[in-house]
């Protein structure tokens, strides 16, 4: 108590309970956890006594206390004790409010008798005596003259219901009142979070446990009957001790002596602090309380509201923020949603702070890890999943792959997608997951706010237990959208403020998922790290649930049955081209797989599809500028609605064709930026915006950016020289280079190998660890022209164990291009170091021009023709690069690999073999293209002087007039026989 006037007496405190009429209890006002405390009986005065269990009141009991209790509770008073009666261990006072004496103002209302007694009285006693004579004249309170007052101001009180339950109908209470708040006073604190009190207007006497909490024990007491205790009434209260038998103590009036009781067991740590901190808040105020349940003892379950000012708080919510009761479950279960969240959300950040309670808490382990101060913003290139994105931040270079972030959304878990190269099918509402996600996120800027980090095995997810070898880190956070894309249906409410930072601007898009029904939000355990959003997040569940959306749905998600072509055979996808020919079709960019080279999903054929650009072609993977290719064409297309025209499918599978995003050739974005180059040697007629596409790479060449950084206008045609090693019909032939250093270094290794015997019979079972071949594999083989030993591939095998040394195989000299079939006996194994280095034949064809085929007329002339030109002799050419053919692949051998379209100049007689072929008619110009470049206009322009001298002459393939079609698809004319 602190002391007001130095000696004089008086103290200053606040009124913490009011037991009747007359009485007040005080608390000091310092700041200790509980601060020392009085209960002050108003010196000389008699108030009706309230009734004890199971009795009844004395006229206005009831109206006296709670005239005493609205006056005085909570407030600030002033007070001095001004006598003691020893014999029953009371303390009697004045008690002032501002500068009003209490005791004055309840006589003056007729709340109270003064008594005059022998011995000590109260110092104001003279006026007391002369309000009290004022009340009765004007029939006040007490003092009321009105017929039948004195027997209406009597309560009817029920049955207590503590301690029997057959008094009680607790069932038919909460039936008839659940969810709706009821009036009440709190009589009793038993422990901070049980409470005794009465239900208005009926004075049902009931104990109520705080829902979703339980406070720390107070121990127990003896039982209330064996206690000793002098029953105080009114004129005990005053100085005059009875020697009359003691009745039982009402319920009410035990608070005024419990601290007389015993403890049997000693109450538990911050049990007292959580009992005084309900107390001040809530004892013989009016509280709502709202039922929630029942126990079998009847006790009920509810939650309790106190006023604060002009608004209400939650007690459990207040204690348990305050580090002084914890969350239980079994009451908890009970309470609507949102209430439980704030509950469990105030425990866990008690817990963080060991805050009371708490002090010596050890939080559980823990895989994850908080990431603070990590935000960004930047644009969605491509939604891996429902829960799961990958952002371009604007801080790293446009277009560069470290640029690109996967971010896991925080708490929340959508469908699984499913992995079809294993098999896996999406589970129900995965697709819709995805592509609501695609349709809001995929080009628009966002904002991230990173999270937390986290421990996952490789192929459980989350929860699985992980060790060092078997697991990653997943980083997640929130997904802020900048400029929403509102669509129908889309439901998310305001963002609540995070727990810490700013809140980034725009909409949660887990929120709107989650809204959606297309995700549930993850049950974290303690201390495990969560959305700064969380509450938002289970809010927006809540509502999906109530409004039975997407997962919380009785409906299947729609059926979708997709043929993935990527993985068909060759033939399935030529089936599927008429579908796709017709006409410009939308299309979805499901990956891209390279630079020119993407996985589209058809909507209306319902089909995915390997897709490439005609006539473009990036740098391969592991090249200089392909990631680039592959970043740029992320940013720009990933996930994009687009438009296709098809043009027809190669031979592995892959549709060849054009793209549009949004009006724009996607090939022109390509080679404008430098990193992709033309091939067109089978022509651009059939290819959209072919004049485009020429522009565009000879602007990146001008502006020599990226593949063309290091471009001289002509350099990249020049070729060192060569010779022709191979013919093979339709102008096509391999060569190798002159004075290459890799020639000699093979050839040299070659020449030092020590040649073992023809291997043994049997010796293809691997058991027996011998020399086993297969196709494809790179051996010795004997070149039957000259006997010398040649780096060969297997292109044919017999089947089965070889049986006898003569067994045939097919094999093709990768040095040289040439093919035959050798014999088992002349066949080696050859050493890593020499099979693994590429093979040094290059297949080229010539330039410009249409050769016929070997079964073509004049197929066979024009190969013989070409043959006498390059083989005879050791002759050396000079092959300038027209054109480079990649479709084939990067293989070299049996017509796979790059092929170079080129010019083949006989350095010895200076004269074009292209040339030679078109002027005996061997050979016809191929049909020129819509659009040309100059240098190649100029070199068609050249060779078609040769052409035209053939058909004057009507030479070879002429020899019966003009050929009808100049489509370089058809044949000349069947030769008359």
């Amino acid at each position: 108590m602190a002391s007001t006037a130095g000696a004089t007496g008086w103290l200053r405190g606040r009124v913490k309970a009011v037991p009747s009429g007359d009485s007040l209890v005080i608390m000091g006002s310092t700041k200790a956890e509980i601060p020392p405390e009085k209960t002050i009986t108003l010196s000389s005065l008699i108030a009706p006594r309230l009734a004890r269990r199971g009795g009844v009141d004395e006229p206005f009991a009831w109206e006296s206390r709670e005239n005493l209790r609205k006056l005085c509770i909570g407030k600030d008073v002033t007070f001095r004790v001004d006598y003691t009666v020893s014999s029953i261990g009371r303390e009697f006072g004045s008690v002032f409010l501002g500068d009003k004496n209490v005791s004055l103002l309840v006589v003056a209302d007729g709340w109270a008798k003064v008594r005059e007694q022998k011995g000590d009285a109260s110092p104001f006693l003279a006026e007391l005596l002369r309000l009290e004579e004022q009340a009765k004249q004007q029939g006040l309170g007490c003092w009321s003259r009105a017929p039948g007052a004195s027997e209406a101001s009597i309560r009817n009180l029920p049955p207590s219901a503590i301690g029997d339950s057959s008094n009680f109908d607790a069932m038919g209470l909460l039936a008839s009142n659940k969810g709706s708040p009821m009036q009440a006073i709190v009589e009793q604190v038993r422990d901070g979070s049980t409470l005794r009190v009465y239900l208005l207007p009926d004075f049902q006497f009931v104990q109520v446990f705080v829902a979703g909490i339980q406070a720390p024990s107070m121990g127990k007491r003896a039982p209330l009957e064996t206690v000793v205790v002098p029953e105080i009434n009114s004129d005990e209260l005053n100085g005059e001790a009875s020697t009359e038998p003691h009745a039982p103590l009402t319920s009410a009036q035990r608070l005024t002596v419990s601290a007389r009781s015993t403890n049997e067991v000693a109450p538990d740590p911050f049990g007292r602090e959580a009992k005084h901190f309900t107390e001040i808040r809530v004892l013989n105020r009016d509280v709502r309380i709202v039922l929630e349940g029942v126990d079998k003892f009847s006790n009920l379950i509810g939650s309790v509201y106190y006023p604060d000012g002009e608004s209400a708080k939650d007690l459990a919510l207040e204690l348990i923020e305050n580090g002084l009761a914890k969350y239980v479950e079994w009451s908890a279960s009970l309470m609507e949603d949102e209430a439980k969240r704030r509950l469990k959300t105030a425990e866990l950040q008690a817990k963080k702070t060991r805050l009371r309670f708490w002090t010596n808490y050890v939080p559980p382990t823990t895989n994850s890890k908080a990431i603070h101060d990590q935000n960004f913003t930047g644009k969605v290139v491509e939604v891996v999943s429902g829960d799961c994105v990958v952002v371009a931040d604007d801080s790293v270079p446009y277009g560069s792959p470290l640029a690109e972030r996967r971010v896991n959304l925080s708490s929340i878990r959508c469908p699984k997608i499913g992995n079809p190269r294993r098999d896996e099918k999406p589970a129900p509402y995965a697709r819709e997951a995805k592509e609501f996600l695609r349709t809001r996120l995929i080009g628009h800027q966002v904002n991230v706010s990173m999270e937390y980090s986290r421990k996952v095995g490789m192929m459980d997810g989350p929860s699985a237990a992980v060790g060092p070898a078997d697991s990653r880190v997943m980083d997640f956070g929130s997904v802020f959208l900048a400029s929403p894309v509102k669509a129908e249906g889309d439901d998310a409410s305001t963002p609540a403020p995070p727990t810490g930072g700013s809140q980034p601007t725009g909409v949660n898009i887990a929120e709107l998922l989650i809204a959606r029904g297309f995700g549930t939000v993850i049950r974290h355990r303690d201390f495990e790290e969560r959305s700064n959003y969380y509450d938002a997040l289970l809010s927006a569940e809540s509502r999906a649930i109530a409004g039975k959306k997407g997962i919380h749905s009785s409906k299947d998600s729609p059926a979708m049955h997709i043929a993935d072509l990527t993985t068909a055979s060759a033939k399935k996808t030529k089936d599927f081209l008429p579908f796709l020919q017709r006409k410009r079709l939308p299309a979805v960019v499901e990956y891209v797989l390279s630079g020119h080279r993407f996985k589209l999903f058809v909507p209306k054929e319902t089909c995915s599809i390997a897709f490439s650009f005609s006539g473009v072609r990036c740098p391969g993977r592991d090249e200089p500028f392909s990631d680039e290719a592959i970043a740029l064409m992320r940013r720009k297309i990933m996930q994009r609605d687009v438009e296709i025209e098809v043009e027809t499918v190669d031979r592995t599978g892959t549709f060849l064709g054009s793209m549009w995003e949004s009006k724009t050739n996607m090939a022109v974005t390509l080679l404008e930026a430098g990193l992709a180059k033309l091939q067109t040697s089978f022509g651009t007629d059939r290819i959209p915006d072919a004049h485009l596409l020429v522009q565009a790479e000879q602007s990146a060449k001008r502006q020599k950016l990226k593949i063309w950084e290091n471009f001289v206008e002509g350099e990249e045609r020049k070729f060192p020289p060569v010779t022709v090693t191979e013919v093979l019909g339709g102008g096509k032939f391999y060569v190798q280079t002159v004075g290459d250093q890799k020639v000699a270094s093979i050839q040299q290794q070659l020449a030092s190998l020590a040649l073992q015997e023809a291997p043994v019979i049997g010796a293809f079972n691997p058991k027996k660890g011998a020399f086993v071949i297969k196709k494809g594999d790179i051996v010795l083989a004997q070149f039957s022209a000259d006997d010398s030993w040649n780096r060969a591939m297997i292109v044919n095998a017999p089947r089965g164990p070889v049986e006898s040394p003569k067994d045939r195989f097919e094999v093709f000299y990768i040095d040289y291009g040439n093919q035959e079939v050798v014999p088992y006996s002349e066949l080696r194994p050859l050493g890593s170091s020499v099979s693994t280095a590429p093979g040094l034949a290059q297949l080229c064809s010539l330039a410009y021009m249409k050769v016929p085929g070997l079964e073509e007329d004049y197929g066979q002339e024009a190969a013989v023709r070409l043959s006498e030109h390059t083989l005879n002799g050791p002759k050396e050419f000079r092959a300038v690069i027209e054109e480079r053919d990649t479709s084939g692949g990067k293989v070299k051998g049996q017509g796979t690999g790059t092929i170079l379209m080129v010019t083949l100049i006989d350095t010895a007689a200076n004269s074009s073999v292209n040339a030679a072929l078109l002027k005996e008619g061997l050979a016809r110009m191929e049909k020129r293209r819509r659009w040309e470049a100059k240098d190649r206009q100029a070199a068609m322009d050249e060779l078609e002087k040769y052409q035209a001298e053939a058909r004057t002459k009507r030479l070879g393939m002429w020899e019966y007039g003009d050929i009808q079609s100049d489509d370089e698809d058809n044949a000349p004319p069947v030769r008359k026989k």
